[in-house]
């Protein structure tokens, strides 16, 4: 069987936390938190571990992560830039943001070796997550199946802000349509509010835990040409996701999504001060045996 793949999408400016949230040291120990996504895909099996950043980022996490799992996985680095752009594509020279998820895992796309899983670098899945993603990886059939992993949107929002969900509509145990939805936030009331009006907490909404198959990647390739091609040039923040990508892919009936939750319980960081809230989940993970004192033992 070829490697199942886990790529880490942490390209991202991380503008809202203040800086480079994907390696703000947050665990008891000084983990950054995509190492626990890291150690729990290891733990289901995953063989290959692929890092999509910022070219500036690239040592920094090769000798903090990298190094340290060698020969336990295999490790492999993408960066994020505008060199894999189309010749035929001018970049405004206006934009400073990347160009999306899409891009990011097209970056990666001649060091990935199988069926891939992808996860944000600054959000926690929980362990259960991995297992079940592992599971739907390794009996993908071709470039047509694909998976998911949904959480309850009541679960993964911000105390200190709005966030962007793929609000979820799934079927029988397959995903039919998913909205990316932005400023979804907390009313002075708490209830949850996004861009066109309420939402009920047990919503169930993307964190960006999808699974593909590597025959997959030429049609995001088109997919990702004909988003360049559409973007007007003042439109300097366009980016391509991930979610609207399947969306779309679900309307032509190109894919069918599988998606199984997870029980255990998200939480990440969007803003600074969410760090705290993370930190203390992590610790009390530790605390319970969840993890060991060391991650690498």
């Amino acid at each position: 069987m070829k490697d199942t793949t886990l790529v880490i999408l942490a390209a991202g400016l991380g503008s809202r936390f203040g800086g480079n949230k994907q390696i703000s040291q947050v665990g008891p120990h000084g983990e950054i938190l995509m190492e626990y996504s890291i150690y729990d895909a290891i733990d289901a099996g995953f063989t290959q571990i692929v890092f999509i950043l910022k070219a500036e980022m690239v040592d920094t996490v090769r000798e903090s992560i990298g190094k340290r799992l060698e020969g336990r996985v295999r490790v492999d680095y993408a960066v994020q830039d505008t060199s894999s752009l189309p010749s035929w594509y001018t970049v405004p020279a206006e934009r400073t943001k990347p160009f999306g998820t899409v891009h990011a895992v097209l970056c990666a796309k001649d060091v990935i070796r199988g069926p891939f899983a992808t996860v944000n670098a600054d959000d926690y899945y929980g362990k259960e997550a991995f297992v079940i993603m592992y599971d739907m990886l390794r009996n993908l059939a071709d470039k047509h199946d694909a998976g998911m992993v949904p959480y309850i949107l009541g679960n993964t929002m911000s105390e200190n802000g709005g966030v962007t969900r793929g609000v979820c509509d799934i079927q029988r145990g397959y995903l039919q349509k998913v909205d990316e939805t932005h400023d979804i936030h907390y009313e002075e009331d708490h209830r949850i509010v996004g861009e066109y009006g309420g939402l009920d907490p047990q919503e169930v909404v993307s964190m960006n835990i999808w699974g593909f198959h590597p025959e997959l990647l030429p049609v995001m390739n088109t997919y990702f040409e004909d988003f360049l091609k559409a973007i007007k040039p003042e439109d300097i923040k366009a980016e391509c996701l991930l979610p609207i990508m399947v969306n779309d892919f679900l309307g032509q009936n190109l894919i069918a999504v599988r998606a199984k939750s997870s029980p255990d319980r998200w939480f990440g960081i969007t803003y600074q001060a969410d760090r705290d809230t993370v930190a203390a989940e992590l610790a009390l993970l530790h605390k319970k045996g969840v993890y060991p004192d060391s991650l690498y033992e």
